[in-house]
């Protein structure tokens, strides 16, 4: 596997954790404030509004990040 292989999956593999992160510190409250049940509809919405935003992040900021790490 090449260095781009390499960064791709690592790349890729932080947005997930920074996803999960994020998500998990908004649904907490959320869980807490007994607004939704886990495994509801609530829950799910609010993880995949978490997912769509950390996508749109991460397709914004990988061409910086990848001309920072790969020079060719």
């Amino acid at each position: 596997m090449s260095k781009k292989d390499w960064f791709g999956i690592f790349y890729v593999s932080i947005w997930i954790v920074i996803w999960g992160s994020v998500g998990s510190v908004i649904d907490l409250p959320l869980l807490n404030a007994d607004l939704y049940l886990p495994g509801s509809l609530g829950q799910i919405i609010t993880f995949t509004l978490t997912a769509l935003a950390s996508t749109a992040i991460g397709i914004l900021l990988f061409p910086k990040a990848r001309r920072l790490v790969i020079k060719d």
